[in-house]
């Protein structure tokens, strides 16, 4: 035990403590929501290598994505850096959720340093497989941002489309497509069915055999979207869930998460892996009962409220992390940056403020203290929240626009007064304060007037001043859209006999709704 402490003294000493470079991979789910997972008390129980995995390493009780949306988070987790300070967010209406739909004309800025190119410091070797989100223009993608490899797609499998005014979505195999979802990638609309998911599995099992062979330390980003909507599901798991096509979804990921896991064992390399599974942000509310749980907590994809940013979080290393251990340790998405750096014996950068911390010391020591930090809730340009400790502070609340406060279609069955509300409300005066361990579904709250509310907010206050005042932030990226840019001709559409004709540019402010 000495020794371990000891190694835990430095991101140097940790390093050194290990038995060579472990390999990273990062499992990032899409819309899957933290109740989801059997070990978070799914009824259905469709997860059972989730389960295990958690059995046999650490689960996060508190683990959070960045923003409530699928492209700032992921932005989030590549830069270990709030998508306020890496520019994954607008300015062209105040709070808006923005991501990179086909027709966005940015992407991550090229000054934002990425876990892939930073690994490759200490020789790892990259590969994406599934959804990127960054940006679709060649300048963005994977390969052209520290990636060795990339297999998947730039943007989701949304469509299909008529190729006319909007093309089908292509996959690539490293910097030139091979595909389009739909047309060559197919999925059947009616029904859901679909080898994609196994075709994503196959990469990563590929991949992880090819870099032992080689003995090459890797980071493996196997990042599938069957649970986002369209749900698609292959025909081994089609119509097997009691809770429809997304539960199929549910299924198979789960499956491909144990045949990983299994691949790592099957070469013994399991004890020289660390393998993370999270979600990218909650469960799309919106889509009832075809989409996913968020457990006991308040709305879902899209809000700042627990149910769309806290997320199933599993870690695993036999050998370095202690089987069956449950933390309550606030964790966010970014922290997958910071702390894969440090078991890789890399530096963050030093030229910028990194959010993301180094959860090392609670992933390799039982004993170690919780680390003190706060969870930021953005939405867009705003910090609608903070929690700090158990507390939960309500800077601003808004769900979603709309006249029926009964119908609110992002907190869909959930209307809590003064709390789901249809209009965007400042708080910044008096927050509205929640304790999230006693009331996690911020259900009651806090009276302003009580010791309680004084007590937290007097330690919360200064917190959210100093970080407003210290903020500087990012360039936005999502501020613009031309359909122009969309995947009309994508590189290597030339081979397939498959490039389509580009209309003229037509660049405007994006709309963002919500």
């Amino acid at each position: 035990m000495l020794a371990r402490l000891l190694c835990l003294a430095s991101f140097i000493a940790v390093a050194d403590c290990m038995t060579g470079r472990p390999n990273i991979i990062i499992m990032l789910m899409d819309d899957m929501g933290w109740g989801d997972v059997g070990i978070n008390g799914n009824w259905a129980k469709e997860t059972p290598n989730i389960d295990k995995m958690a059995a046999e390493g650490m689960l996060f009780m508190d683990f959070y994505t960045a923003n409530p949306l699928c492209s700032p988070s992921r932005a989030a987790l590549m830069t270990g850096r709030l998508p306020i300070r890496n520019g994954f967010y607008s300015t062209n209406a105040h709070a808006r959720n923005a991501y990179t739909p086909q027709t966005i004309v940015g992407g991550i800025h090229e000054y934002e340093e990425l876990l892939p190119k930073l690994l490759k410091q200490a020789d790892y070797k990259s590969k994406i497989i599934g959804k990127w989100h960054l940006g679709h223009r060649q300048q963005f993608l994977p390969c052209n941002r520290g990636f060795d490899e990339f297999f998947g797609s730039g943007n989701c499998h949304f469509g299909p489309y008529n190729d006319i005014k909007t093309p089908n979505m292509p996959v690539y195999k490293n910097d030139k497509m091979v595909g389009r979802y739909w047309t060559n990638f197919t999925i059947n609309k009616a029904s859901g069915e679909s080898n994609i998911s196994q075709i994503f599995l196959q990469e990563g099992l590929s991949f992880i055999e090819k870099q032992h062979q080689e003995a090459n330390p890797f980071f493996l980003y196997w990042t599938p979207d069957a649970t986002h909507g369209p749900n698609y599901a292959s025909p081994m798991f089609h119509g097997k869930s009691i809770r429809g096509i997304y539960g199929d979804a549910v299924m198979e990921m789960d499956y491909c998460v144990g045949k990983i896991l299994e691949k790592l064992k099957e070469l013994g390399i399991d004890k020289n892996t660390f393998v993370f599974f999270t979600s990218d942000n909650g469960a799309a509310t919106y889509r009832g009962a075809s989409g996913g749980d968020n457990g006991p907590f308040l709305c879902g994809k899209e809000t700042t409220y627990e149910g769309g940013m806290r997320e199933p979080g599993v870690a695993w290393w036999p050998g370095s992390i202690p089987a069956g251990t449950i933390t309550h340790q606030l964790g966010n998405i970014m922290d997958l940056f910071t702390t894969s750096l440090t078991l890789a014996g890399v530096k963050p950068p030093q030229d910028r403020i990194i959010d993301g911390i180094d959860l090392s010391p609670i992933l390799l020591d039982q004993t170690a203290p919780l680390i003190d930090r706060p969870i930021w809730y953005y939405r867009g340009n705003e910090m609608m929240a903070v929690r700090v400790g158990a507390y939960k502070a309500h800077y601003w609340m808004w769900t979603q626009f709309g006249k029926d406060p009964l119908k609110f279609t992002f907190c869909r069955g959930q209307y809590i007064q003064n709390v789901t509300v249809h209009d965007q409300i400042n708080n910044t005066d008096q927050p509205i304060l929640f304790n999230v361990n006693r009331d996690p579904g911020e259900k009651y709250i806090i009276g302003p007037k009580s010791k309680e509310y004084k007590t937290a907010m007097a330690i919360i206050d200064p917190i959210v001043k100093a970080h407003k005042e210290a903020l500087e932030p990012g360039v936005p990226s999502l501020n613009y859209c031309d359909v122009s840019v969309q995947n009309w001709a994508p590189p290597g559409c030339e081979e397939l006999n498959y490039c389509l004709p580009v209309p003229q540019s037509n660049p405007k402010l994006c709309v963002w709704d919500h």
